[in-house]
């Protein structure tokens, strides 16, 4: 599933694409939505909310989307949308502007809103880690609030804070060393609040110019660049959230996991 950088890229690609400008065709292939004409309106922005898209249009409504696990936005030049490429089975959504069309391929949730009512879609969201709103405090209070819990699994609840998935919930508890089955009551605040500040750098570093080379994130039997032990897998959380972490069950401190 993309995650908090990946989702944050792609709103900024469309954000380029449409803002401003008139939209000369959107057709919604998804879902039962409001029949509302938004051919003529213009784009006023594109925004990340942690996972999800929105694309706020002048008059007053929200296009929001998920991509999910497989979901893309793929932005092309109008003139390229033949009917052969407009007829793809994939695409779920396409909103184009006389220059630009931006097609949603896959997308895992589609839907159309008044802005005033785009909390019904996101207000459930802790502080965006990549966002202007973000909230060390309140990240970390939603945090502690979880108790017996495993830190890893409480890290990827996007109700704690928005944007970490696997990767960005393995490489920050990695590089502290903590392990991601480690009760949340059992860390210090101050534990707690160094594995926020870590993935706060390596999410940033990864919208910039920087670029992260895993550690541990899907080196399932790779030596651990600390140690050497054998670095393993194993799941977390309840389904359907059920993510798999990679941890060393050697060196990320208070191994309670195989």
């Amino acid at each position: 599933m993309p995650e908090g950088d990946a989702v944050w890229r792609t709103a900024r690609r469309l954000d380029r694409a449409l803002r401003g400008d008139e939209l000369v065709g959107v057709d919604l292939r998804m879902g039962r939505l409001p029949e509302v004409e938004l051919r003529g309106r213009r784009t006023i922005e594109v925004v990340p909310r942690g996972k999800h898209i929105l694309h706020r249009i002048d008059s007053g409504w929200t296009l929001h989307s998920h991509l999910r696990m497989d979901g893309s936005w793929r932005v092309v030049p109008t003139p390229r949308v033949s009917p052969r490429f407009a007829a793809h089975a994939d695409i779920r959504a396409l909103v184009a502007t006389a220059e630009k069309a931006c097609a949603g391929r896959k997308l895992g949730m589609l839907n159309l809103v008044r802005t005033r009512d785009e909390h019904r879609l996101v207000g459930h969201l802790g502080p965006d880690i990549l966002g202007a709103d973000w909230d060390e405090d309140e990240a970390l209070r939603r945090l502690r609030a979880n108790g017996g819990r495993p830190i890893g699994a409480a890290l990827l609840d996007q109700r704690n804070l928005a944007g970490l998935g696997t990767i960005w919930t393995t490489e920050p508890l990695f590089e502290r060393g903590v392990d991601p089955w480690l009760p949340v009551d059992r860390l210090d605040e101050g534990d707690i609040r160094d594995v926020l500040q870590i993935a706060y750098r390596m999410l940033h570093d990864a919208i910039g110019e920087g670029r992260h080379v895993p550690q541990a994130y899907e080196r399932k039997g790779w030596p651990c660049p600390r140690c050497g032990a054998k670095l393993r897998i194993g799941m977390i959380g309840d389904a359907p959230q059920a993510r798999q972490l990679t941890y060393c069950p050697s060196c990320q401190r208070n191994p309670t996991h195989g």
